[in-house]
């Protein structure tokens, strides 16, 4: 009787419509990818494979159920992996379509992209830290570049608070505007 659920849990109907299918993953935002693809499996019903095992037939019992939900796992299986499989570039493709298991892959994908995201957390503190301000552009259009890198930072789940971010624009404001700075630091101590 439990292998009826899973059956039933496990075989895609082809009339169902499913969202979007998520872009190639060319290495790049691999948070992102990996929500998406996520989703997309899930709304095919195949993001339990993986980190489920797969059901296995114990000697002298084929039953049919039995049989029809290893069968059914078995091509879950073969559609998680080749969906994942072909949301990643050439290059990456080629790689990951070694990996034995699906779980493996999924897990092998993780650990190398969030030591990227690691890597990339100290880039955007560095760009942050090390960004002027210059005379020869608008200071608008250069908060708004600053701007963009604190939303890099806040998408990293590494929040400034507002205090923090309005004294370093200030300090980071362009030579001619030293008179301007001195009286936003003076005025708010």
């Amino acid at each position: 009787m439990a292998f009826t659920n899973i059956i039933d849990t496990l075989v895609v109907t082809p009339t169902t419509t499913h969202g979007e299918k998520p872009e190639k993953f060319t290495g790049l935002d691999f948070k992102q990818w990996q929500q998406k693809i996520l989703f997309y499996l899930t709304t095919l019903n195949l993001a339990k494979v993986l980190h489920e095992d797969a059901p296995t037939l114990k000697e002298g019992k084929t039953d049919k159920q039995t049989v029809a939900a290893v069968e059914a796992w078995k091509h879950s299986y073969f559609l998680c992996k080749n969906y994942i499989l072909n949301g990643l570039d050439n290059t990456m493709y080629k790689v990951y379509s070694q990996v034995k298991t699906t779980k493996e892959m999924w897990e092998s994908l993780e650990k190398k992209c969030k030591t990227e995201d690691a890597g990339m957390k100290k880039f955007i503190i560095g760009r942050f830290l090390d960004y002027k301000m210059v005379d020869s552009k608008t200071v608008t259009s250069q908060v708004q570049k600053l701007q963009i890198i604190l939303h890099e930072l806040y998408a990293e789940k590494m929040e400034l608070s507002e205090s923090f971010q309005v004294a370093a624009i200030v300090e980071k404001l362009p030579p001619s505007w030293k008179d301007f700075k001195n009286y936003l630091k003076h005025k708010r101590k």
